[in-house]
């Protein structure tokens, strides 16, 4: 496979380097906003943030997450084919354990962390990877004695969710009491996120 098709940016058939550089129509670039705990963009073009600017969200279960879209802007700007965000969780925050008919990935950058998957659980540090087909079930939790940043990557072909009962998940908090398909449902109890960077933004790598 040639590094063009590993990134998603393979010409079309037929198509030359000089006739696609001719017909390509310049993309613009985007323009940036500042809501209250950093820069998201306003409007759907290219563009370049640090994360130490980027927009925050934190909720003091489930940790901090800057996810580099508008998710919640006006109006809301989403990447429609791949979803990635820093996920930062200290001891014992943890997001819901669930399976979807996505592919991700995910890399731990620093700090430690369990992952749940599939009814087991391992311990995670830094530089580790998870490969997730769609359909694992899998959740993370903060372990350590500090922070632990995530680097978390999905498609977006799909939006079928199952959120299951799981004994483990539940000894962290981290599983709903009754199964569903229905995020509402699922999420109707859990903390929502409010723009706010995480408080240990000095202890993380780029501090």
């Amino acid at each position: 496979m040639d590094f063009e098709s590993t990134c998603g940016g393979s010409i079309p058939p037929g198509a030359t380097l000089r006739e696609n550089a001719e017909t390509r129509r310049a993309v613009p670039e985007a323009q940036l906003q500042d809501s209250g705990s950093g820069l998201a963009p306003a409007t759907e073009r290219w563009f370049v943030v640090n994360v130490r600017d980027a927009e925050w969200w934190l909720a003091d279960s489930r940790g901090a997450r800057c996810s580099f879209e508008s998710e919640y802007g006006e109006p809301a700007i989403e990447f429609p084919q791949l979803g990635i965000n820093v996920t930062v969780l200290e001891p014992g925050q943890h997001g819901l354990y669930h399976a979807e008919s996505n592919q991700e990935a995910f890399l731990v950058v620093s700090g430690e962390c369990r992952l749940l998957v599939e009814g087991e659980e391992r311990r995670l540090r830094a530089w580790d990877f998870v490969h997730s087909p769609p359909w694992t079930e899998h959740a993370f939790v903060g372990a350590g004695d500090g922070p632990c940043v995530i680097v978390m990557v999905g498609t977006r072909s799909g939006t079928e969710v199952r959120y299951p009962v799981s004994e483990l998940a539940a000894r962290y908090g981290a599983s709903v009491e009754e199964e569903t398909s229905d995020w509402r449902q699922a999420y109707a109890t859990v903390e929502w996120f409010r723009r706010e960077r995480p408080p240990a933004w000095d202890r993380l790598p780029w501090a």
